[in-house]
């Protein structure tokens, strides 16, 4: 194990997916560095018991994409909390980040509508690439069931999408 990874907190078991779509249906995902070929949607644990879910969803959708949430681009009001929460078993390769005897994490799932246009900056030590794929196929390449399912709902939470 790598020395940043002794000397971080153990992270929090409760963590944000953000799905971020284009008007049009077209989701945005990320390949993880740590899992070539592995693509998923915004993810991120809280910092803090405290923080706010939505705080959590601004902060990763920034580090993870470069996309500010609050910007004349994209709004507050376009990151909308879909009330929808999955728990799961955190994979054995990731379980060394959380403390010892934390098996599960409660994922609370957000929607981020944004222009198709916004600039995409991704984080090099955490994605290797992203692409922006019509929804039903941007479920299909996604590794994570929870993560497919969630973008599966998005013409129930985007009217302009069927």
């Amino acid at each position: 194990m790598n020395s940043d990874l002794q000397t971080r907190p153990p992270k929090i078991p409760e963590s944000v997916l953000v799905v971020i779509h284009s008007a049009d249906g077209q989701v945005l995902l990320i390949e993880r560095a740590d899992k070539p070929g592995y693509w998923q949607s915004v993810t991120g644990s809280k910092d803090a018991l405290d923080e706010p879910l939505r705080d959590t969803c601004v902060r990763e959708v920034d580090e993870e994409t470069g996309i500010v949430v609050g910007s004349a681009a994209v709004p507050h009001a376009h990151l909308l909390d879909w009330q929808l929460s999955n728990v799961y078993e955190i994979y054995p390769v990731w379980r060394h980040r959380y403390a010892p005897g934390v098996t599960h994490n409660a994922e609370h799932v957000f929607g981020l509508l944004v222009p198709r246009e916004v600039p995409i900056r991704l984080a090099p030590r955490e994605h290797l690439q992203h692409a922006w794929l019509p929804w039903r196929e941007a479920a299909d390449r996604c590794f994570s069931p929870s993560n497919a399912e969630a973008i599966l709902m998005l013409p129930r939470y985007c009217s302009s999408i069927s």
